[in-house]
């Protein structure tokens, strides 16, 4: 017996096949979005393919009883209600300039503990910006799916929504109140959105069109997903004794906070409050460290503790930020204040900047109690 995972990071797509947390197999492939047309988006169709494909491996290897979907946040699909995909899933990285009048509709971040980020960063930002681009196809959506639920809808055909990718600073929840906010309700979209599941809930048996394709049991079961850095923050939050703190890691290094009040996040620093698999606030700080550290060493180079010592005795240092995409020093173009540097060098250089920034972040949520690291 075995659970599939499917886990569509904004770098990766991930299928991971465990048994009680022991890992039995995995398989991997880049996630690069499309240019267009009509603007960047994810590979769906592609994405779906490899899916399927990885789950015939699996399925022929191990009896296969659950699947979870697993995503990266700022992300939504606009849908039939057959599931057929009204608008291609809009990249969260893409400018939306005519996006300007939807800074006056945002909720306050008191409502929904959610910063005025750039690019499409807030999906809310992204769903209007669909709505005023594309209206008759807008006009044509019978549910507005968060990213895992949307992947779960196409294995089992059910459509359901999910707290942490609603409350992943999106401006679409009030985590405070448990309830959609605000400018959901003031721009009609509530009836686009289906019924909320837990995210571990049962949505249905994988459909018998992909039980067929795959080889999957009839029975199999899935799941209604969560959003990747709520995963990696549950285990704990069911386990720890509070306060605790997680650092998830990937291409973005979130600093979440578990337990206690929510602190003064400052939203002006990338600082927010996810909300948890349980329905609670988590206070978060972050930066986009995974996509920085690439920019960074261009991928080569391995860190060595001795070099980086080396380096901080000669005050060599790099200072933020690498990354359009927010952090806590917005504004600021990074610096590297170095001579030359060889490969292992720079990626020693680049690991030590990722974790005086990531110290930032966990002081920016309030940190208290031991950290744990994840990714």
């Amino acid at each position: 017996m075995a659970i599939a995972v499917f886990d569509c990071g904004k770098t990766n797509l991930k299928l991971c096949v465990l048994d009680g947390g022991r890992l039995l197999w995995s398989d991997t492939r880049p996630n690069a979005p499309l240019a267009g047309p009509p603007y960047p988006h994810a590979d769906a169709a592609g994405a779906e393919a490899w899916l399927i494909d990885r789950l015939a491996q699996a399925a022929a290897r191990f009896t296969i009883t659950d699947i979870v979907p697993v995503t990266h946040g700022a992300c939504a699909v606009l849908v039939t209600a057959v599931g057929d995909l009204v608008l291609p899933i809009l990249d969260y990285e893409t400018p939306l300039p005519e996006a300007g009048a939807y800074t006056a509709l945002r909720p306050d971040f008191t409502e929904t503990l959610s910063p005025d980020l750039p690019l499409g960063l807030n999906l809310g930002r992204q769903i209007f910006w669909l709505q005023q681009q594309f209206p008759a196809e807008f006009a044509r959506a019978r549910w507005i799916l968060p990213y895992p639920q949307y992947w779960a809808f196409r294995l089992s055909g059910r459509a359901v929504s999910e707290v942490t990718s609603l409350g992943c600073h999106t401006d679409l929840w009030a985590p405070r109140t448990g309830r959609f906010s605000s400018l959901v309700t003031g721009q009609g979209w509530q009836a686009l959105f289906p019924p909320l599941a837990a995210a571990g809930e049962v949505v249905g048996p994988i459909s018998p069109t992909l039980a067929a394709r795959t080889g999957l049991p009839p029975t199999c079961r899935v799941r209604t997903g969560i959003h990747d850095s709520n995963a990696s923050f549950l285990r704990h939050r069911l386990s720890a004794e509070e306060p605790f703190s997680v650092v998830s890691t990937g291409t973005w290094i979130i600093a979440m906070g578990g337990g206690g009040d929510i602190p003064r996040l400052d939203p002006a620093r990338d600082c927010l409050a996810n909300v948890d698999a349980l329905g609670t606030p988590v206070p978060c700080a972050r930066f986009m460290g995974g996509r920085e550290y690439q920019v960074l060493t261009g991928g080569h180079g391995t860190p060595d503790a001795d070099l980086t010592r080396a380096l901080m005795a000669a005050g060599a240092m790099i200072l933020p930020g690498f990354s359009e995409t927010g952090g806590p020093f917005p504004g600021r173009g990074g610096e590297i204040r170095a001579g030359d540097l060889s490969a292992d060098g720079r990626a020693s250089l680049a690991s030590l900047y990722l974790a005086l920034m990531t110290d930032v972040c966990l002081d920016l949520c309030g940190s208290q109690g031991p950290i744990r690291l994840e990714g």
